[in-house]
């Protein structure tokens, strides 16, 4: 009789058991040091200051002198993403600090925001000397069909 009541029996015991881990979850822990004081881990995309014409970890942007790489541009036409809409996110777009690449070529930095069209886009930016490298545009919200290689 007690076989007959068994797999009821578990699925009340799993679902007390998943009730009490959402109940008792309290998300990540911040870290501690020796001294008592609390560090939290900075958000991946931190908000632009009020000032859009400062430079953040080497990045400046008031370098405004655009190049485009043909990558760049591909992309940009397959997304339907003008050089207005670059340029908009390239002064008032919030850096995403977990995506930043810095390799042989240099470092490059992914600004993320919304254009005045209303698209979720991050453009990859690279700083050169003779201008800021446009590196690639990404809609974030469609995925648009494109031949770019």
């Amino acid at each position: 009789m007690f076989k007959k009541y068994l797999p009821f029996l578990f699925l009340i015991a799993s679902a007390l058991l998943f009730i009490y881990v959402k109940m008792n979850q309290v998300g990540v822990a911040p870290h501690r040091n020796n001294n008592t004081t609390d560090h939290f881990t900075i958000p991946a995309v931190l908000p632009p200051s009020e000032n859009p014409n400062r430079v953040e970890d080497g990045f400046d942007r008031r370098n405004n002198h655009l190049l485009y790489s043909k990558h760049a541009r591909c992309r940009m036409e397959c997304r339907h993403i003008d050089e207005s809409e670059v340029k908009e996110i390239l002064e008032s777009g919030t850096i995403n600090y977990s995506k930043i690449e810095d390799d042989g070529r240099g470092k490059s930095f992914p600004l993320e925001g919304v254009t005045h069209d209303k698209q979720h886009v991050r453009i990859v930016f690279a700083p050169k000397d003779d201008g800021m490298l446009v590196v690639t545009c990404i809609d974030l919200d469609r995925d648009w069909p494109c031949e770019c290689r």
